[in-house]
């Protein structure tokens, strides 16, 4: 072996802790790094790139089963623009009830209709469905659930059909995704048929890959062109990609604030930590660099041998967070599918290069200055400067503190910093990149936790009611809403109810229908939570999210004209609500404001909503008021509320990306602190044999880095407050929205107070290890150290 490896191979040997150290630090910096620069990447176009994947659907289209026959519709695969498609599949839409499941779903609940398709495997020439969990349905009593935003599945539940014959009961054995939403459940062809009532003709669907799908008038030519194919009226529904893209490209663009501060305060602690550990393990070398020197290594070699010494452990690192940060990937990116709406997503190859390409090249350029400082050295005085700290050296600092009413361990920790300028600034811009990245992402989850109850506010009332018909009825029918208020009325234990319908009106300036939500009765008690303005007071009024304001150009106090049936009425817009259905271009007002219009109310959409009286039993008063709506065909059931998929992606993201800021920060305080305590141990030595105590060792340790971590959180607190403050607008604008001042003001003193101290708890926690080694370290081996 050269002599230059053997140097190499000793160093190594000989400071063991701080090599696990490297090691350590690198894994953590590379598997930060790597989660970065996959978020970033999974964060462009996510829905272009599942859908090209995928095969997704441009078009997909339901036909009415009893109007044109299965073989009829297959024929539509040859129409002109198609490339390719998938079906005809078979498809009922049932309300099925929740049997036994692990969230909790009363039993006696009727869930919304779901779009059932009879589908024999999950792949095709279109819409290759992407198997999430689970496996495909393909025999009896099996049901595979869409991934979504639905009431929540998870393998092993089960559901009863009511309206199906016999009230089958399914388990749910997968869950999937398709990209293009085509349904919200799947079970074999022969299980459809078996769920389909007599007299009941399932629907055809259809999924179309069209020549030209790019605009919608492509797609409308394209649907002109399959509806042509067909016999008319045949055709009852299709859904274009681009909805569906306009929406996940919102959610995405929603998203991407966020990942990319995550990412960037990641990727520069990686830099910062990396840099710390690096170059204070060379300059740690100093003394051993003379020493190589005096036995007749030139500079060259001295400066290989270090940087190589200082690759040996980083290598090991890289390789490792490479491994860690695909393993974390898994669960991350899950999450990050759920919010962005598409299917499965993956750590990009080239990052799993490029990250521990430039993870190397930094540990070896950082490596590199230290290096040749001291290879430039004169023998003796880098035998000097490695033996003990440069004279003078926070004296005055250490003289000042002692003439404080202070324990000495105390006063002499306190000075410590100003005896490494450099190297205690190191160690508070780690504290301080970590006390970032956890108010940032503290903050992050109360406001989006106050988002999320103020979009739960759309939905208001402890038990909702829903006039859509009886469970297998043909046709699609609204119950008497005035029977189903009496029911409710007379019900006791009802406090307050009112209820809403939907209606589509025209808006003078706006092209095409704009949904306008009517309210009946009192709704003050259950309105929108406001952005600005007040909840509409009565007729003539109305209350508009922040995208209808922004495609109207109007303003709170603007007046603004619905149309209908060649009627005008005018409406006065008076607050701005927290609403992001439809991309935010609905109107709400009083359903009397719509009455000189003559427009109908979709069939279907009225809902009540119902407020109880203090302690009511909530279970036993659906159940009761279910078996009094039982003659008028409709049902109640509890109000659960809304879960969204972002927020609940980005609570989780903020979390562990936090975690992981905390532990690389640590990691960085660590090291140097035991740099410092290696560097300083005949010092401790001579302190000990002065009738210093372990505990007043472990003290002195502590307090040297205590000030750091308290001065560099009060910093960090601040920048992480102005982060959080510039990044949720931009969220809530990609989002389409503004979001309320008060679900922005989340700091307040009990927060901010154990942020500022975390810098502290941050420091102190990375020190303690140094610190109890310090302590048990005896005095004559501390004295015999060099």
């Amino acid at each position: 072996m050269s002599a230059l490896g053997k140097v190499v191979r000793a160093g190594v040997g000989r400071r063991r802790v701080q090599t696990l150290v490297m090691a350590l630090t690198t894994m953590l910096a590379v598997t930060a790094s790597v989660l970065a620069a996959g978020l970033l990447v999974a964060s462009q176009a996510p829905f272009d790139r599942a859908f090209a994947r995928q095969k997704g659907a441009h078009l997909t289209a339901q036909f009415d089963g009893s109007k044109v026959t299965a073989e009829r519709v297959a024929t539509t695969a040859h129409a002109p623009g198609v490339t390719a498609a998938a079906g005809p599949f078979p498809v009922l839409a049932l309300r099925p009830r929740p049997g036994r499941n692990r969230f909790g779903l009363p039993a006696g609940d009727l869930l919304p209709p779901m779009a059932i398709v009879g589908r024999s495997t999950p792949g095709g020439p279109v819409d290759d469905i992407d198997l999430a969990a689970g496996r495909w349905a393909t025999g009896p009593g099996q049901i595979v659930m869409a991934e979504g935003d639905g009431p929540p599945i998870d393998i092993g539940d089960q559901m009863t059909f009511p309206d199906a014959p016999g009230d089958p009961t399914l388990t749910v054995v997968g869950v999937a995704k398709s990209v293009g939403a085509s349904a919200e459940a799947w079970v074999s062809p022969a299980q459809l048929a078996a769920l389909t009532a007599p007299g009941r003709t399932p629907a055809h669907q259809m999924l179309y890959r069209f020549t030209r799908a790019a605009t919608d008038a492509q797609i409308a030519a394209d649907r002109a062109a399959i509806t042509a194919a067909v016999p008319p009226g045949s055709m009852t529904g299709s859904a274009s990609y681009l909805k569906i893209r306009l929406a996940a490209s919102r959610n995405s663009a929603t998203f991407v604030p966020f990942v990319v501060t995550f990412a960037v305060l990641g990727l520069f602690m990686s830099v910062l930590v990396i840099g710390i550990v690096v170059s204070g393990a060379v300059s740690a070398a100093t003394r051993r660099i003379g020493i190589l020197k005096s036995l007749g290594f030139t500079p060259a070699q001295v400066v290989r041998a270090y940087v190589a010494q200082a690759l040996i452990p980083a290598t090991v690192g890289t390789v490792l967070g490479v491994l860690f940060g695909n393993l974390l990937s898994v669960p991350i990116l899950g999450e990050a599918e759920r919010a962005y709406g598409t299917g499965t997503l993956t750590i990009a190859p080239w990052i799993d290069l490029a990250v521990p390409a430039a993870a190397l090249a930094a540990v070896a350029a950082t490596a590199l200055v230290p290096a040749l400082r001291a290879g430039r050295l004169r023998t003796v005085e880098a035998i000097a400067i490695g033996r003990t700290p440069r004279a003078g050296r926070g004296r005055a600092v250490r003289h000042l503190l002692g003439r404080l009413p202070l324990p000495r361990p105390v006063s002499l920790g306190l000075a410590t910093p100003f005896a490494q300028p450099a190297r205690s600034a190191t160690i508070g811009a780690a504290v301080a990149f970590g006390t970032i990245g956890v108010t940032f992402g503290v903050g992050l989850a109360m406001s989006l936790g106050d988002i999320q109850d103020g979009l739960n506010r759309r939905t208001p009332g402890t038990v909702v009611v829903q006039a859509v018909p009886a469970p297998g009825s043909g046709a699609l029918r609204t119950a008497d809403p005035n029977a189903i208020a009496e029911k409710i009325r007379a019900q006791p234990g009802t406090r307050r109810f009112f209820r809403t319908g939907q209606a589509r009106v025209g808006v003078a300036g706006l092209t095409g229908a704009t949904t306008v939500i009517a309210f009946h009765g009192d709704s003050s008690w259950g309105s929108y939570q406001m952005v600005s303005g007040s909840w509409f007071s009565g007729p003539g009024q109305a209350v508009v999210p922040s995208g209808f304001l922004k495609a109207t150009g109007s303003h709170i106090g603007s007046t603004v004209t619905l149309t209908g049936d060649g009627r005008t009425a005018p409406v006065r817009i008076v607050g701005e609500a927290l609403d992001l259905r439809e991309e935010g271009m609905t109107v709400l007002t009083d359903d009397a404001s719509l009455a000189g219009l003559g427009v109908s109310v979709i069939p279907g959409s009225t809902e009540f909503a119902v407020d109880l009286r203090p302690g009511t039993d909530t279970q036993a008063y659906v159940n009761s008021l279910n078996a009094a709506l039982r003659p008028i065909g409709v049902t109640a059931e509890t109000n659960s509320g809304e879960v969204s998929s972002i927020v609940v992606a980005m609570d989780t993201l903020a979390a562990i990306l936090a975690l992981m800021l905390l532990t690389v920060a640590g990691l960085g305080v660590l090291n140097t602190v035991v740099l410092d305590t290696r560097e300083r141990v005949h010092d401790l030595g001579v302190l000990k044999a002065l009738g210093m105590s372990p505990r007043q060792t472990v003290a002195m340790v502590i307090t040297s880095v205590a000030g750091i971590g308290l001065l560099a959180g009060a910093l960090g607190v601040p920048i992480g407050v102005a982060l959080h403050d510039y990044v949720l607008p931009v969220m809530g604008h990609a989002a389409g929205t503004r979001f309320p001042a008060a679900d922005i003001a989340v700091y307040d003193l009990p927060v901010l107070a154990p942020l500022v101290l975390g810098g502290l708890v941050l420091a102190t926690a990375g020190a303690l290890l140094p610190a109890g080694w310090a302590a048990r370290t005896r005095t004559a081996t501390a004295l015999r150290t060099e």
